[in-house]
């Protein structure tokens, strides 16, 4: 791989949580080496008001998400992606459109914090927790040598990751 920026898309069904925390947490920590996008197979057409209260919470930018459909990066002039990271079990299951450039995929399942019952404080602390495991991930995704890692090895290291 070259040392140019790298694509990544986060996928879930609805776009409206994880996704978005992951989409904003890699392109913070990627720090220009890499463009992370985020989308859904059945967006809830809008994101989750604890998602950017999370996001606030870590002092990383709350605007410009949308909860968009994986179609738009399917359409002529997509971004081409390295990376494709599925962040929900419904959307590790789907099946995925066709990625032009045969982009690396994992799975990095989290629970769903917009499925916490309870008090505020309680689905506040779920947003929070996925968001840190969320960062945990990235953090040992870039950390990874990717210029001396073969395919093989870096599709192992990236599902390993996904158990972290």
């Amino acid at each position: 791989m070259s040392a140019a920026t790298r694509n990544t898309l986060f996928l879930c069904t609805g776009n409206s949580a994880r996704s978005i925390l992951a989409e904003s947490l890699l392109n913070d920590l990627g720090r220009g080496r890499f463009r992370a996008w985020s989308a859904g197979s059945h967006p809830k057409g809008e994101v989750h008001p604890l998602a950017l209260a999370t996001l606030e919470r870590l002092h990383l930018p709350a605007s410009g998400y949308r909860s968009k459909s994986w179609d738009e990066f399917t359409a002529p002039g997509a971004p081409v992606f390295d990376f494709i990271f599925t962040v929900c079990d419904n959307a590790a299951g789907e099946a995925c459109p066709f990625w032009p450039g045969q982009p690396v995929t994992a799975h990095w399942g989290v629970p769903d914090p917009a499925a916490v019952e309870g008090s505020v404080e309680q689905q506040r602390k779920a947003f929070l927790d996925t968001a840190m495991t969320l960062r945990r991930r990235i953090e040992l995704f870039l950390a990874l040598p990717l210029q001396r890692l073969d395919a093989l090895s870096l599709q192992r290291a990236l599902s390993d990751i996904g158990h972290q």
